[in-house]
């Protein structure tokens, strides 16, 4: 006879479930368990054949698509060995762990993701992924953003706006420049939203437009609806950028309407007030100004000076050695052209040197270093860099806002486009009408030239130096 081999036991799954909840807790971040991980619970485990429940089919989807891979790479850490891990639609629970055996035989339609035959996990084909494939960023909440006077009308606005369910108010509108903090406020609502139990949609306008174009051209465009109708909150940010396809600013018209319909929550975000986004349409401006628009003003020196505190808090806890003076966050604060990201921009490069090179940083240091931007005096305008360019390479000024194409026009067009951006606060539309009216795209693909180009050809770099050295003293 041969030798019996024991069976091992099969593990303590509800051990295992507790377990690996703690250990993506962990990984995860509070925000994201709380808002994707923390509703589950462990359905049956027959045969190693594991079900997980989510309360609802979106977040069933969403855990299905972005979370399951992890979850299961979490169980086997723990002791778990699933065979295959589905994620269902969960039946009611009793007490908040484990579902009654009982009921474990209902038939959840579930989404499974069944383990691949290599023992390379990551080679498993992800499901398609839908609309919902901005992953929010976790510390960006409403209790990191620093409010003060110039913006506290739209923090406590975008606050109130997912904290009550029963508010007569279904569309926010927040404008303002770039780098003002519009990005955190939609993603602390967001993130607000979802630890409600919110179906809460995030997406940029170029998402919004490139997945509604595609599926248009596959025909679709009823699953993209349905989709897109099924979020209890929709959030656009940059919704400057969706102008310049018809069907696509129908589409937003539609979603727009078809919202207020179904009195759900629609948040946007956009550079400008909604009348001053010509290309929308008079329709569609009319319907986004009959929401609460509020603008989000620059901060004043009080609020600049405290979030650049903020931040210096944050870096020194991970490291330490880039703890800035008093005296340098104060300097950094005084430079009023300068939007929140600039000076997050500006501390970030001063800290870092602290960091790495072990030595502190002087006003004398400080001062070299925002000496290479636009003083906070009189600052570069987009008709000073078209003329000094103009005279560089020997052009009239008004070769810049004509039509023409030839080489000898649009590479110096191209760098006094890729200096504007580069050495003034305007935006990519507003460069673009400056220079004869063209559309943001192009001014964005003429930055991306010009940096290439610089990197390739020394003597094109050189020039581009000169003429952002010669802007820079001017000012």
């Amino acid at each position: 006879m041969g030798q019996l081999t024991s069976k091992s036991p099969p593990p303590d799954w509800t051990s295992v479930w507790n377990a690996t909840r703690e250990r993506l807790r962990k990984e995860l971040g509070e925000a994201v368990f709380d808002a994707w991980i923390s509703p589950l619970v462990l359905v049956s485990t027959n045969d190693s054949d594991v079900k997980i429940g989510a309360p609802k089919p979106f977040a069933r989807n969403w855990v299905a698509n972005h979370y399951v891979s992890r979850i299961e790479r979490a169980m086997r850490s723990e002791g778990g060995e699933p065979t295959s891990l589905s994620i269902v639609l969960s039946p009611p629970t009793i007490g908040g762990g484990l579902v009654r055996e009982t009921v474990t035989n209902a038939s959840p339609a579930p989404v499974s993701y069944m383990r691949a035959p290599s023992a390379d996990a990551e080679r498993v084909v992800e499901p398609r992924r839908g609309l919902g494939n901005r992953m929010l960023h976790p510390t960006q909440t409403f209790d990191t953003f620093i409010a003060g006077p110039a913006n506290e009308f739209s923090y406590r606005a975008a606050r109130s706006f997912c904290e009550r369910d029963n508010s007569e108010e279904l569309l926010l509108f927040i404008h303002g420049g770039f780098g003002y903090g519009k990005t955190h406020l939609l993603n602390a609502t967001a993130l607000e939203a979802r630890r409600r139990g919110k179906r809460a949609l995030f997406l940029g306008a170029e998402d919004f437009m490139r997945q509604f174009l595609g599926a248009l051209n596959r025909k679709d465009t009823l699953s993209f609806k349905e989709e897109l109708r099924a979020a209890d909150m929709l959030l656009i940010d940059d919704l400057q950028h969706i102008c310049r396809s018809t069907s696509t600013v129908a589409e937003f018209l539609h979603t727009v309407n078809a919202f207020a319909d179904l009195r759900r929550k629609l948040v946007i975000a956009a550079d400008r007030a909604p009348a001053a986004l010509e290309a929308l349409g008079a329709d569609v401006r009319s319907r986004l100004s009959g929401g609460l628009v509020i603008a989000l003003d620059k901060p004043e020196r009080a609020t600049r000076l405290a979030i650049l505190k903020a931040r210096a808090a944050e870096f020194s806890r991970h490291r330490p050695d880039g703890m800035l003076p008093l005296e340098v966050l104060e300097r950094i604060a005084d430079l009023e052209d300068a939007a929140p990201r600039d000076l997050i921009g500006l501390f970030t490069k001063l800290a870092t040197y602290a960091d790495l090179t072990k030595k502190p940083v002087t006003m004398d240091v400080a001062e070299e270093t925002l000496g290479q931007r636009t003083a906070p005096g009189r600052k570069t305008s987009i008709e000073d860099i078209q003329r000094k360019t103009a005279e560089f390479y020997k052009l009239d000024i008004r070769d810049f806002h004509s039509p023409q194409r030839a080489r000898r026009v649009a590479r110096p067009r191209q760098v006094a486009m890729y200096l504007s951006r580069e050495l003034t606060m305007r935006s990519l539309p507003e460069i673009g009408r400056r220079f004869g009216g063209r559309d943001h795209t192009t001014v964005l693909h003429a930055c991306r030239r010009v940096a290439e180009l610089c990197e390739e050809d020394p003597v094109f770099k050189q020039e581009v130096d000169f003429l952002r050295q010669v802007l820079s003293r001017r000012t």
